[in-house]
């Protein structure tokens, strides 16, 4: 690291954070979440910079290596780590879009091993499983059981799902107007068990006293604001629990379980990747794991090294 010609950058690095937090907020419309995720990253970057008297507009390759191995050293998990290494990346980017940089040395930074984990999924019985745990004599119990049947019927993020309004459900129709990451929409087909869940949820809805301005939202507390991602994790972890699943769940299981469902009945991996609102579709193909009794029993039955002569 050049510490000499980085003394003058290093002055100039707050404005360019500002910058880029602009360029994100306005250019890119990134949500609130994944703004502020992205520069809790590019802050500790900086951060681990300045402490060697280094800057992001002058750091070289083996510079952001000892960032990533610094992350390790501390603890971070390989995941968490390439999550860091994401807004890093996206960080970069933008430098070299705008003049910053005549390179970008991320393109060559290896990504930590995060060993292939899968998360868990659930079968279409143990959604069941999962609803029918819930005692429907509680004023909340109808909105759970729309709850879970929504997202695991639609493939939302939860944070989709406590966003959703009623101007967006379209039942005729059957299907949803999702306002995803980065502002972006997309339509969502709607199962017709989903939509007799929310008409449930409707009867209690309509005797709750609603908050001015929360009238639009599809889900709601007691208190007749809208939910937080946080309320659902909860909830569905405590339901999880009272069914007695052993496996360790949240709400993107069932998003999984969703995207998992419709692969194994066949469904094209490119209509999946528009259900989900992915925009790549390398990020679809973590979906791509069948279970490995019925894919060892679709080999063995239709491959043609495997049929048996007819006599």
């Amino acid at each position: 690291m050049d510490t000499n010609s980085s003394s003058s950058g290093q002055k100039r690095v707050p404005d360019v954070v500002r910058r880029y937090q602009r360029y994100l907020r306005l250019e890119r419309n990134v949500s609130p979440n994944t703004l502020e995720a992205y520069m809790l990253d590019v802050g500790k970057l900086v951060t681990f910079l300045g402490a060697a008297g280094g800057d992001v507009l002058t750091c070289q390759l083996s510079d952001l290596s000892l960032f990533v191995a610094s992350l390790g050293d501390i603890g971070i998990h390989p995941r968490s780590q390439c999550r860091v290494l994401s807004g890093i990346r996206s960080f970069f980017h933008y430098l070299q879009l705008d003049g910053y940089r005549d390179d970008d040395p991320t393109e060559l930074l290896d990504s930590p091993q995060t060993g292939g984990h899968l998360p868990e999924v659930l079968s279409a019985a143990e959604v069941d499983l999962l609803e029918n745990s819930i005692d429907l004599s509680k004023w909340e119990g109808q909105r759970n059981r729309a709850i879970i049947e929504v997202l695991f019927s639609c493939g939302l993020r939860v944070s989709e799902l406590v966003s959703l309004r009623l101007s967006c459900l379209y039942a005729a129709e059957q299907f949803v107007r999702v306002l995803g990451k980065g502002g972006k929409e997309r339509l969502v087909p709607i199962s017709p068990r989903a939509l007799r869940e929310l008409e449930l949820w409707f009867a209690d809805r309509n005797q709750m006293a609603i908050k001015p301005g929360e009238e639009d939202y599809v889900f709601l507390n007691r208190r007749g604001a809208h939910l937080t991602r946080t309320m659902i994790l909860i909830m569905v972890k405590r339901q999880a629990a009272e069914a007695g699943i052993t496996k360790v769940i949240s709400p993107h299981t069932l998003r999984h379980s969703f995207a998992t469902a419709l692969l194994e009945g066949g469904a094209d991996l490119r209509a999946i990747q528009a259900m989900l609102g992915h925009e790549s579709i390398g990020t679809t193909e973590i979906y791509m794991h069948l279970d490995t009794t019925a894919l060892r029993r679709e080999i063995l039955e239709h491959h043609p090294r495997n049929r048996r002569r007819k006599p």
